[in-house]
């Protein structure tokens, strides 16, 4: 949800060809599939299509690559960590800390509540665009 919420908030900021936006998995189990559908369709509510996208995992060029490398829970963070050549560590951060909170993204999967990880997903990419905007 990540990827295709910071995407349209900086669609509607026209900047969106200032980033290179992507998501990837810590783990295997999705690779290949589609977004999960109940997060597909909470992104239709606000009209935002993942049309197309597929789960890839993390690389380790990615860290690289990469300007930031950002989590939804500490387990993501853990892992990313693991993933990645310790010199790009400090990449590494967790979404919310962007909206100046520290905690986790709600995680859907055990919750149920897509409701609850829009919001702190809105909430986080919202600090990140503006932060990078100010920069």
């Amino acid at each position: 949800m990540a990827e295709f919420i910071f995407k349209d908030l900086a669609a509607k900021a026209g900047k969106v060809d200032q980033f290179e936006i992507a998501s990837a998995a810590t783990s295997t189990e999705e690779i290949g599939n589609p977004v999960y559908p109940p997060a597909r369709q909470k992104l239709a509510e606000h009209g935002i299509s993942c049309a197309g996208k597929t789960a890839r995992q993390l690389t380790f060029s990615d860290g690289k690559k990469y300007d930031l490398l950002i989590g939804m829970d500490q387990a993501n963070r853990r892992n990313i960590l693991r993933m990645i050549a310790p010199e790009y560590a400090s990449k590494v951060h967790l979404l919310m800390e962007f909206a100046g909170e520290n905690k986790e993204v709600a995680d859907p999967w055990y919750t149920g509540d897509f409701e609850a990880t829009w919001q702190d997903v809105l909430a986080g990419c919202t600090g990140l665009l503006n932060q990078l905007l100010t920069k």
